[in-house]
């Protein structure tokens, strides 16, 4: 195992040993700013010394935070992120945003090759535009505020039967063939969640408070308008998201009615409850991929394998240096991610498995990302590996279905193989309903930035009831129906960030529609889009995945048909 032992690389500019004060970063800061430039090739180089430095500070946080994720009780580990978010984001915030000046404002920077550089010169320019020096406080307080989500969710368990589960180890009993059993969990769930529904309410008041006050300081009317500049959304606007949610509602959302209609009837019930959402129609019990979190790992590491052995190897070397966190346990933040660290070239995945197979499926989405994390790592800058997200989850989502044709490894029984593959194929068609709904309800939010938490919970209500809520009859159940919401990490933390899931599995399923064709090729070229980073237009990287960039009405009908027809097969 000694040559998948993975270390830093090593440093040309600032020291291997600098340890990330904020005393020990001004003189690098200083030197940057500071350093005369004389041609195209010192700005080369400049660029090369200030990225190196990046990478640097990036790694040190990602750290800070998965370390803090991990173990959100731990008060020293919560102390030393926070010491990243209020004693060094804030005092290198306004120094980055000089050194971007110094380089829009070099003479050099017109010499420099503007087809490898577009991209990334794009966005330095409109970091620049939307800089407001008063903003850089309330992004400290921001990053404080949202990691009071971590810690409260983290410390959420609930007690049925006797035992204590997390709520990721307890969603497994919404699966339970015994309806009695699967009701009791989805009720225990929801009502530990109403317990902080006030307290998380609260949080995101201040939230929403603070980002329209970043929004107007910026010199935008609204927090959406703002956000669709910093994302970098070049590509497509607010009314194009409006036109994508409607025709989501317009073709997605009846296939997965008739699809509840088809599950009602094969369950026996008169009508569907939430409870009665997650269960096999089958009448078997929930598949179990696998016994726990080191066999979902091997078992990963041989589906990736055997895609093609270099992908394994990733995941192996990922494996060999301990950057796997993926069991359930109490004090956990919630979720799953992929963390790039920019120095290593290889990522940490931290996930909550809890022996479902919706953590196989979560397992093979992260191990898409961390693949990207790999091939982007050699990169010459370090803004070359920083996608958008319409392309990093376009990586993930690809190999949830890419992945597919080794889920034998998971599965010794050929009918669990096929139920597996078809609840997969079910849950591609629900994500776009969903994402359709925080999507809209982040466009509501933050457009009407004075309601309280009522009128929040009167638009959800709204919202989701239109994209088909669940698919599943709600009354009797309006507290736990108008707090769905508050599941959703991405509200809280990275906002605006879910549309992406949309328009990536749309290019998954084209990726997979290219893969059944042919898998050399389309593997290939999945892989060779993955390599770009972001050097290139996301039309253009979409085109090198031998995909259209397109979330029209009649792409989707397209590819829901081809879903829909794969699931028939299956039948």
């Amino acid at each position: 195992m000694s040559n998948l032992i993975i270390t830093k690389k090593i440093r040309t500019y600032i020291p291997q040993t600098l340890e990330i004060k904020w005393e020990n970063l001004s003189p690098v800061l200083d030197e940057l700013l500071d350093r005369r430039i004389a041609n195209v090739g010192e700005l080369e180089k400049w660029l090369k010394d200030k990225s190196e430095f990046e990478a640097a500070l990036e790694e040190d946080f990602a750290w800070r935070y998965i370390k803090m994720s991990c173990d959100t009780a731990n008060e020293e580990l919560v102390s030393s992120f926070q010491y990243f978010a209020t004693e060094i984001e804030p005092k290198i915030s306004p120094v980055a945003n000089l050194l971007n000046q110094k380089l829009v404002d070099s003479p050099f920077i017109d010499e420099l090759d503007q087809t490898k550089y577009f991209v990334y010169l794009r966005a330095i320019k409109k970091a620049l535009e939307i800089y407001r020096e008063e903003n850089v406080e309330l992004f400290t307080k921001l990053q404080i505020t949202q990691q009071k989500y971590q810690a409260t969710t983290g410390a959420m368990s609930v007690v049925i039967n006797d035992k204590e589960y997390t709520l990721e180890q307890a969603a497994v009993l919404t699966k339970d063939i015994d309806r009695a059993v699967r009701q009791q969990a989805w009720e225990t769930i929801q009502q530990r969640r109403l317990v902080d529904k006030d307290a998380l309410n609260i949080v995101f008041d201040e939230l929403v408070a603070m980002r329209h006050e970043v929004s107007l300081n910026a010199g935008f009317e609204n927090y959406r308008d703002y956000m669709f500049q910093a994302l970098g959304r070049f590509d497509y606007s607010a009314k194009d998201c409006y036109a994508f949610h409607e025709a989501i509602e317009k073709e997605i959302v009846p296939i997965l009615k008739e699809q509840a209609e088809k599950r009602a009837e094969l369950l026996g019930l008169e009508e569907l409850k939430p409870w009665d959402m997650e269960v096999s129609t089958s009448g078997k019990a929930a598949l179990k991929p696998f016994k726990n979190g080191e066999e979902l790992i091997d078992k990963t590491i041989a589906a990736f394998t055997a895609i093609d052995p270099k992908l394994g190897q990733m995941l192996s070397i990922m494996k060999a240096n301990n950057l796997f966190d993926v069991e359930s346990r109490k004090g956990k933040a919630p979720g799953g991610y992929n963390y790039p660290l920019a120095e290593t070239g290889a990522p940490f995945i931290f996930m909550n498995s809890a022996g479902s197979l919706r953590d196989l499926t979560t397992m093979v989405h992260e191990g898409g990302h961390a693949i990207h994390t790999f091939l982007t790592a050699n990169l010459e800058l370090n803004d070359f590996k920083h996608c958008p997200s319409e392309v990093a989850e376009l990586a993930s989502m690809s190999m949830e279905l890419i992945s597919m044709d080794q889920w034998d490894i998971y599965f010794d029984n050929p009918a669990d193989l096929i139920r597996a593959k078809k609840e997969q194929l079910q849950d591609v068609l629900k994500t776009l309903p969903w994402v359709a709904v925080i999507d809209q309800f982040q466009h509501w939010i933050y457009t009407n930035p004075t309601h309280n938490a009522a009128d929040r919970e009167v638009a959800f209500k709204q919202i989701y009831e239109r994209f088909g809520a669940g698919f599943s009859n709600w009354d009797g159940l309006e507290q736990e129906f108008g707090n769905i919401w508050q599941k959703q990490l991405h509200l809280f933390e990275v906002p605006f960030y879910y549309i992406e899931y949309a328009i990536a599995q749309l290019g998954a399923i084209a990726i997979w529609k290219n893969y059944k064709e042919n898998p050399e090729k389309a593997l290939q070229q999945y892989l060779d889009a993955l390599a770009l980073g972001y050097t290139k237009p996301m039309n253009e990287i979409y085109e090198t995945a031998g995909i259209k960039f397109d979330f029209s009405s009649g792409y989707i009908k397209e590819l829901a048909s081809f879903v829909k027809d794969e699931l028939d097969k299956l039948d």
